[in-house]
């Protein structure tokens, strides 16, 4: 437990705070291991080569994930002041959200569980 005054607590946890932009995206209808098929292919890039990889990728999750890195593109450009040429992918990854369970009728009066799974992922963008 931090000790000192309410304010002053919160000052130093603003000062631990990551200022590297980063975009995330919650309970997307997407699974974690689908996700990381397109994560992998734009990890440590720059975000311009980053952006043709999503852009022409037929996987689902790429329109997802496209979306994802223009706004954490825009949230380099306008809240922290940075020059988009510089810019590449730091850290992008995807973690398991709750997962939506469905029953699917089966024969002689049984039920089997789909599972639909979700995820939360998230883009860190960084200058060279």
């Amino acid at each position: 437990m931090a000790k000192g005054h309410r304010s002053q607590i919160k000052r130093e946890r603003n000062a631990q705070k990551d200022t590297r932009p980063s975009a995330k995206l919650s309970y997307a209808r997407v699974s974690v291991q689908k996700a990381c098929f397109v994560l992998d292919a734009i990890r440590g890039k720059d975000v311009q080569t980053a952006l043709g990889i999503v852009t022409y990728n037929p996987r689902y999750a790429s329109t997802l994930i496209k979306k994802l890195l223009e706004s954490a593109i825009a949230n380099a450009e306008n809240n922290n002041g940075m020059n988009v040429e510089n810019l590449y992918v730091e850290e992008c990854y995807a973690n398991q959200a709750p997962t939506m369970k469905r029953i699917r009728p089966r024969a002689q009066g049984r039920a089997y569980r789909i599972e639909k799974r979700s995820s939360h992922i998230t883009v860190v963008l960084n200058e060279r």
